[in-house]
């Protein structure tokens, strides 16, 4: 069955307190080189089949309910 994902993260001007967290966590856990982290959201939607009107659905589905278009971008993109 296809598999459409939808990925969200904050928008780079938007402060985020949950990669900063995790940043702040990796050299205390012996690891290093990591410059930045930023968290986001993954979505996986299975449908029946991939068209153009299915995917303006998964986009429609994606400002509306899984991101918070002021705050954050999404990009859809279909699975194989």
């Amino acid at each position: 069955m296809p598999r459409v994902v939808v990925d969200v993260m904050p928008k780079p001007e938007i402060l985020d307190p949950q990669g900063k967290a995790v940043l702040g966590a990796l050299p205390r856990l012996g690891f290093s080189g990591v410059t930045e982290v930023r968290q986001g959201k993954r979505f996986e939607l299975e449908v029946a089949h991939v068209d153009d009107a299915v995917l303006a659905e998964v986009e429609k589905m994606a400002e509306t309910l899984l991101s918070n278009p002021v705050i954050e971008d999404y990009r859809v993109r279909v699975e194989s």
